[in-house]
Order: structure tokens, then C-alpha cells, then sequence
């Protein structure tokens, strides 16, 4: 096992630092929480009750029930966050391991690769001795994380900080503290979705070129040159259309559909205007 305890460290202070900004985002996952339907596992079968998680909650009553769960959250206080952790979902997986998955594992990952830049920018002697134990260059960090191993002690330090702030607190009262954060992390969601590209869309073929695309497709086939042709081509594709019986007026629409390199569409309208 390679001596990085000092990287170790300086994960666990990073934590430390960010707490406020973790306990904010286990808030803010919660949000929702108390509208969907409450679960319980009786004698092995996942029912519903037939009210919701904050129905419960509200009302003092546990949302978690004997036969699922974890042993560590077994005494939290009835429709605690803590309780809620503890309560199977829909599917029959107890929402502590969803909050650990969604929640605690990015927010570790994202804590130890800021130890990391840390660590690079101010340990520049001791950081290059690391990457040298483990076999790294440096330039993916969370593959350094990875090979460092700091992730799994961390997250249990993260564990029972969020539960430390928040175990016994009300879960209304955590979701109602979380809505904020909840409404900003929804819009950078959409803003995310909106700035990625959309695929490029084919050509619409001219209904009314269709006979005349098929004519030159076909011509390409058989008698044309490498595709996709090049503007040195363009001569000669232009002589391959018109001997197809493609009217010059049809050669603009023809164009788009078939297998041209850039600027060769542009090199046989040029030709076509020059009354080759």
C-alpha cells in the first residue's frame, strides 16, 4: 500500500470545508421526497400503505419499517430524515442507498479531486512523488483519485456528517430548507439540456427531385469517382448528371443528397452558371 496518508488528509480537510455545501445538496435531494408513496415490506412482499411519505411524516409515524433498512439508521426518530433514508422506495431499494449514489459519491469525487488541484498546486514536490507511486501522469485526476484509493473513507466521513446535521431534523422541515438549492440545480439542469447541440438534420428531399436524385445516385454507383466526391470532380460529375437527363434546373436539389466532399456542391453550380 503506497504512504499517501498526507493526500488522505487533505481530502478530509477539503470535506470539512465543504460541509455547508453538503448538507445544502442532501437538503436539496430530499425535495419531492414527501410526495411520493409510502412503502413498507410485510412478510418479504413491497406494498403501498396508501398514503404518502410526508402523510407519515407529518403525523409522526415511521417511514421505515422492520424488514428493510440499514442497521445504523434502526433508531432514528420517527419521520426524521434519518427515518426517510431508511424507508424502502417503490422499487425496493431503501432511499439511503439512493442518497449515497446520487448524493454522497459525486460530492466525495468532487471533494477529493479539489484536494487534488490543491494538492498540485501547493505540494508540487510530494504530488509528483504520489503520481509516481501510483503509476500516474497527472492529467486525469479522477483516475488519481481512483488509483489513490480516498474515496470510499471519505464518504463514509460524509455519511455521518450529513446525518450529524440532519438525521433527527424533520423531513418536511429538510425538504423545505433544500427547495432553494432544489429550484437552481433544476435549472441548471434544463440550461445543460438546452446547450447541447442538436444533431444535424438530413436533408429533406425535394418530392419533386426524387426521380432525379435516384437517376444520380445510380450513375454515381456505376460510372462515378471516389466517393465522397471532391471539387476536382466536379466536371465530371456534372457531365455524369446531365447525361442522366437531369435538367440544370434540377441540379441544385439533386446536389444535397448525394456523397460530395465540401465545396464540390459550390464547383458544380459555378460550372453549371458558366454554361458548362
Amino acid at each position: 500500500m503506497f504512504d499517501v496518508d498526507w493526500m488522505g488528509l487533505l481530502c478530509r480537510a477539503v470535506l470539512r470545508e465543504r460541509t455547508a455545501a453538503l448538507i445544502a445538496e442532501a437538503c436539496a435531494w430530499t425535495v419531492g421526497l414527501s410526495d411520493r408513496p409510502h412503502h413498507l415490506r410485510r412478510r418479504g412482499r413491497l406494498v403501498e400503505t396508501g398514503g404518502t411519505m410526508g402523510d407519515r411524516a407529518a403525523t409522526g409515524q415511521m417511514l421505515s419499517g422492520d424488514e428493510d433498512g440499514r442497521l445504523d439508521l434502526g433508531d432514528a426518530r420517527p419521520g426524521s430524515f434519518a427515518d426517510a433514508l431508511n424507508a424502502v422506495g417503490p422499487d425496493g431499494v431503501v432511499y439511503a442507498d439512493r442518497f449515497d449514489r446520487e448524493v454522497v459519491e459525486p460530492f466525495v469525487l468532487a471533494t477529493c479531486v479539489q484536494a487534488a488541484e490543491r494538492a498540485r498546486d501547493t505540494r508540487p514536490g510530494p504530488w509528483a512523488e504520489l503520481l509516481d507511486d501510483l503509476g500516474e501522469d497527472g492529467t486525469d485526476l479522477p483516475a488519481v483519485v481512483a488509483a489513490g484509493e480516498w474515496e470510499v473513507p471519505l464518504r463514509i466521513d460524509a455519511e455521518h456528517l450529513v446525518l450529524a446535521a440532519l438525521g433527527e431534523v424533520p423531513l418536511l422541515q429538510v425538504e423545505a430548507e433544500g427547495l432553494p438549492l432544489s429550484l437552481v440545480r433544476r435549472a441548471e439542469a434544463l440550461t445543460r439540456e438546452a446547450a447541447v447541440p442538436a444533431p444535424p438534420a438530413s436533408p429533406v428531399e425535394d418530392p419533386a427531385a426524387s426521380g432525379a436524385v435516384f437517376l444520380a445516385r445510380a450513375a454515381l454507383a456505376a460510372d462515378g469517382p471516389a466517393e465522397p466526391v471532391g471539387p476536382a470532380d466536379a466536371d465530371r460529375l456534372l457531365t455524369l448528371l446531365l447525361a442522366e437527363d437531369i435538367e440544370p434546373d434540377e441540379v441544385a436539389a439533386v446536389l444535397p443528397h448525394l456523397p460530395l466532399a465540401p465545396g464540390t456542391a459550390e464547383a458544380v453550380l459555378r460550372l453549371l452558371a458558366a454554361g458548362r
